[in-house]
């Protein structure tokens, strides 16, 4: 049997409950593990989830000896903090989405795992999901024939909070870092590629952020993808990909799809790949391959995907005038 991997998490918040949830169905895996700013939070999670140890400290959740690797789901603007401290610690981190803010701090923290010897990834669970290899096998039989045209949106209405997370850029708001980035991602998988060129639109907000981006990208060999991402509307927030025979749809919400459908000659076959859990179990899995292979990024999802996906968004950024007040 093999020893479990024990993992310690920064930030309890909404999203390490999906990890939580879904290590529990990792056979060789625990949570041994988390900190907090607030030790009520941090006592609750570990109630919940029968961890160990509750700290109220990050300092001392990366200095904890039972913690074998770092789970990082803190704010967007806190990635970069939490991911060198858990390093300098000795410790292999996963890091939720986005790595970083921008593509310096990415820098910064892969040449310090490179350096410290330790794994490194971004945690951008769509990567890993089930069905998302049944559409590669799709694609991969050219069962849609030559791709021409993606089209996706993802929007959802929030209620308008300056100094909440989505809206205030002092904690890294946008739609682009929080929800686009699964729109170009999941472009960049179908290509293998990023585009030549690119038109974007930006509705910003009161604060200054990005509460609506769309686009327009241009790939090398003519394929466009159109792309929505909003704080303003309740979207369908599905994703197609049409080609010269047909047409995929990965079902809402495409970036935790369970479903997708591939229609050719007016005829659909629907595939169906529950998850065991949340759907975070998939790239936990590969993350502790990874950390037991000695390997110090995942072949999957490698620095230097996340650091051109980083560079792309810093550039739609630089041209939507959208920086943060502490870049």
């Amino acid at each position: 049997m093999t020893e479990k991997l024990r993992w310690g998490i920064i930030s309890p918040g909404r999203i390490a409950h999906a990890f939580a949830d879904g290590v529990d169905t990792l056979s060789d895996a625990e949570i041994t593990a988390v900190g907090s700013s607030s030790q009520e939070r941090a006592d609750a999670f570990a109630k919940k989830y029968k961890v160990a140890k509750a700290y109220n400290s990050y300092e001392a959740l990366v200095a904890d000896p039972n913690v074998d690797a770092v789970y990082i789901s803190s704010l967007h603007h806190q990635h970069f903090a939490h991911t060198k401290l858990a390093l300098e610690a000795g410790k292999p981190v996963l890091c939720e989405k986005p790595f970083t803010v921008n593509a310096a701090e990415s820098e910064e923290l892969m040449k310090l795992a490179k350096e410290k010897n330790l794994f490194l990834m971004e945690a951008l669970w769509t990567r890993f999901l089930p069905i998302y290899k049944i559409v590669r096998q799709w694609l991969d039989e050219k069962r849609i024939g030559e791709i021409t045209l993606m089209t996706s949106t993802f929007g959802f209405r929030s209620e308008y909070d300056p100094k909440g997370r989505l809206f205030d850029p002092n904690l890294a708001g946008g739609a682009l870092l929080d929800i686009g980035i699964y729109n170009l991602t999941v472009s960049h998988w179908v290509m293998g590629e990023f585009p030549k060129s690119h038109n974007i639109h930006a509705k910003m907000s009161e604060t200054g952020i990005d509460e609506l981006l769309a686009g327009t990208l241009v790939y090398e060999n003519g394929v466009v993808s159109q792309f929505s991402c909003n704080f303003l509307s309740q979207n369908l927030n599905d994703f197609f990909i049409y080609g010269s025979k047909g047409h995929i749809r990965i079902h809402p919400d495409f970036w935790g799809s369970t479903q997708a459908t591939l229609n050719v000659n007016g005829k659909e076959y629907i595939e169906s790949a529950p998850f065991n859990a949340s759907g975070f179990e998939y790239q936990t899995a590969e993350a502790m391959r990874c950390i037991r292979a000695g390997l110090l990024e995942s072949p999957i999802m490698p620095h230097s995907t996340t650091l051109a996906m980083m560079k792309y968004m810093d550039s739609i950024r630089a041209e939507i005038g959208l920086k943060y007040p502490f870049e």
